[in-house]
């Protein structure tokens, strides 16, 4: 008898559900597991990750500072270097000592002239 391609037989009913089961079956098997090659528990990784962090804002930080030593020493130097400047800041100087002596002349006569009124 010749068999039907359209209207599959019993037996190729049977070959098809066989094969299905054994696929579902599969599904089911346990698969080789992945080992890690280094393993790492989640304490260990947040430790180093927090590392890593402190270390980067570690050399952030001291980037930061000499960048900062670097630009004082060239202010420090060009301030030198600049004579008119210099003079200005002896002028400044020699101002605020004379005013500070002024001042204080002044709060002594003062004084003195409140000791005379008083007593």
């Amino acid at each position: 008898m010749r068999e039907n391609k359209v209207f599959p037989g019993f037996t190729e009913r049977l070959a098809a559900q066989a094969d299905a089961r054994k696929a579902l079956l599969e599904k089911f098997k346990p698969k080789p597991t992945v080992v890690a090659q280094v393993l790492e528990t989640r304490e260990q990784k947040k430790a180093r990750e927090l590392d890593e962090v402190r270390a980067k804002r570690a050399a952030d930080k001291e980037a930061v500072r000499l960048a900062k030593e670097k630009a004082e020493a060239d202010a420090r130097l060009a301030m030198e270097n600049d004579e008119e400047l210099m003079l200005q800041l002896k002028r400044d100087d020699r101002k605020a000592r004379k005013a500070a002596a002024k001042a204080e002349a002044r709060d002594k006569r003062e004084q003195k002239s409140q000791m005379r009124r008083t007593g």
